[in-house]
């Protein structure tokens, strides 16, 4: 009988690594013939960095620290955590060079707002794709990074129903050029980046915690995360990089994703348009541990804080290195429905709801995640509840979009 049993488990086991292997082969394959996605050309001209002296002067100043500070890559970092995460790292002393490629995934002007503030502050926003692996090599020439920040992705559950393509590029074959970049730089970097709460996918098990199963993706957001997390493993195992991965739950805040149900809510709201609310069966209510911004930043420089040297030269491996995956989440779900009554109330205007079933389209009926791995090994404690990290927000919104709260719509 203990022998059936474990025939079964080395069958199922086997049966994991060899579907994992052959949906990661694919997705690589289909790498090569991505595009990301398209838009409208941005107004901004691209400064040229290949032989431009003053470019290269800029990028040193930026990655220039305080004694016995880190020197950082953020990528993403004119997005939503990257440019928190950058304004965090230099107000406390570390270099910080930025890398974005402003895509029009959402609108640019927001990013381009974020990439002034961080110029303000002495952080150097280069535009560029991580998929140019020349621009990556000139960077780690020029400055040798302790840490990188890996931030650059393609959000979104929904969206790649209709852009595929621009997951394979971001996630997977941008994943694999920065570990590219990484393994052969020298020294290596070590390398803290964003994967997701949603590798979870159609796990029932709650809280969530990083020893539960991630094979059940539900979308192809989800889908790109989980593998690269497998990609992640095989770089730490064969050239010793140091890596952590940060799956994220719902972060919102200031300055936040304009596809984010918390932001459009709020947009639609005072516009009086309808917003659409799901429900699952029973009449059950889609929730998410929302995580305030500033929690997940915390979260983000502890990892960055704990994460230790890379263990390889010259691209190969002298010794095991450090490889870990964090939760970093509120470990408080709450219902949609109770999100946008407390908009209701900040905004002090009813939503027009239109409640509807669930569709299938990538979204799961819940979140919530168990933090104690992140607790224990770096002090991850969130203090910030959904009713007052929406009052921050809304008090962002109005002043960014100069709206007068006694408007009427």
């Amino acid at each position: 009988m203990n022998m059936d049993k474990h025939r079964r488990w080395t069958y199922s086991i086997t049966k994991l690594v060899f579907w994992t292997t052959l949906f990661a082969g694919t997705l690589l394959f289909m790498c090569f013939q991505s595009h990301p996605p398209s838009g409208s050309q941005t107004v901004y001209p691209k400064v040229k960095w290949d032989g431009n002296p003053q470019w290269e002067k800029r990028v040193k100043l930026s990655a220039r620290s305080r004694s016995g500070h880190f020197s950082v890559l953020v990528t993403g970092a004119a997005g939503f955590v990257g440019s928190h995460v950058s304004a965090a790292l230099k107000r406390r002393g570390d270099g910080v060079v930025g890398l974005d490629n402003f895509n029009s995934y959402y609108d640019p002007s927001l990013k381009r707002a974020r990439q002034k503030l961080l110029e303000e502050k002495g952080v150097f926003v280069i535009e560029g794709d991580i998929n140019e692996n020349k621009l990556l090599k000139k960077l780690f020439d020029i400055v040798a990074f302790t840490h990188v920040m890996h931030l650059a992705a393609q959000a979104g559950v929904r969206y790649a129903m209709k852009n595929p393509g621009s997951y394979i590029h971001s996630n997977i074959a941008g994943l694999v050029s920065l570990f590219e970049a990484s393994k052969s730089a020298n020294p290596q970097p070590a390398i803290v980046w964003a994967s997701s709460s949603s590798v979870y996918g159609l796990n029932t098990k709650v809280p969530f915690s990083e020893k539960d199963r991630t094979d059940q993706p539900a979308s192809l957001y989800a889908a790109t995360k989980k593998a690269g997390e497998e990609i992640a493993h095989t770089y730490n195992h064969i050239y010793g990089l140091s890596i952590t991965g940060l799956r994220f739950f719902t972060v919102y805040g200031p300055w936040g994703r304009p596809d984010m149900a918390y932001f459009f809510f709020t947009k639609d709201i005072l516009k009086g348009k309808a917003i659409s609310v799901f429900q699952g069966s029973n009449n059950k209510s889609v929730a998410r541990d929302f995580t305030y911004i500033d929690d997940i930043v915390k979260g983000c420089l502890g990892a960055l804080d704990t994460a230790e040297k890379s263990t390889g030269s010259g691209g190969k491996k002298k010794e095991d290195a450090q490889l870990r995956v964090f939760n970093l989440g509120n470990t408080s779900p709450v219902p949609v429905t109770k999100l946008v009554s407390i908009l209701e109330k900040l905004l002090e205007v009813k939503a027009k709801r239109n409640v509807l079933p669930l569709p299938r389209n990538g979204d799961v009926m819940f979140t919530h995640a168990n933090i104690s791995y992140a607790q224990k090994e770096f002090g991850y404690k969130p203090t910030t509840d959904l009713q007052m990290g929406l009052q921050k927000f809304v008090n962002w919104y109005l002043d960014y979009y100069s709206i007068s709260e006694k408007k009427t719509y």
